[in-house]
């Protein structure tokens, strides 16, 4: 899943890189709304956000909800396909980085894996009630720029700790890389070898 103001195609170009053959990629859209943080400019969001600032209501609950039932009706059609769940990783950038980990734990069914790249905790205060005990061993890829300027690397620190505290898994890996709110070749290979082994 794409981050702020990208769409679906942003992250297709990587798919040569990652050498899995057998693997189908999924590149959904958000949906276009205004995005209060950007001045209410119209763009691709999975949800609003209101202020930089840390704190309840940063990131109005009713759009993540609405975003996460989308999101789990796109695995429920890979089901649906033949694809079992165990099969399927859930990742995003930013963003959707933020909301693969919102749904990936909140998911019922065991997932081979969560990849969150730049991303950060959403409705934080719901996740040990809603989490469910399917996915508290599912293995979980941090990645982060330490010198992102959109989203501080201790903001993906702290949902990685927090899943390391609060899951049943050892397989709670973090990484990190000298660069800003992007992705380079050294992540790109970990994404790569990660889901290699996940997807083997």
């Amino acid at each position: 899943m794409h981050g702020l103001g990208a769409d679906g195609h942003d992250f297709a170009p990587i798919v040569p890189m990652l050498g899995l053959p057998d693997v189908r990629f999924i590149f959904p859209h958000a949906d276009v709304m205004p995005v209060t943080l950007n001045g209410g400019m119209v763009m691709r969001a999975w949800y609003d956000i209101i202020s930089l600032e840390r704190g309840p209501g940063r990131e109005p609950e009713p759009g993540i909800r609405a975003s996460a039932t989308q999101i789990e009706a796109l695995i429920a059609r890979e089901v649906e396909r033949g694809i079992p769940p165990e099969r399927i990783v859930i990742a995003g950038f930013s963003q959707g980085a933020a909301m693969a980990l919102h749904v990936g734990v909140r998911h019922a069914a065991p997932l081979a894996g969560i990849m969150v790249l730049s991303g950060y905790r959403l409705l934080a205060d719901t996740i040990l009630a809603e989490r469910s005990s399917a996915n508290l061993a599912t293995p979980i890829l941090f990645c982060h720029g330490t010198h992102d300027e959109v989203l501080p690397v201790s903001e993906g620190r702290a949902a990685h700790d927090f899943m390391v505290e609060h899951g049943d898994t050892t397989d709670v890996a973090w990484h990190e890389y000298p660069i800003g709110h992007s992705v380079n070749d050294a992540e790109i290979a970990v994404v790569a070898a990660w889901l290699g082994k996940r997807l083997a």
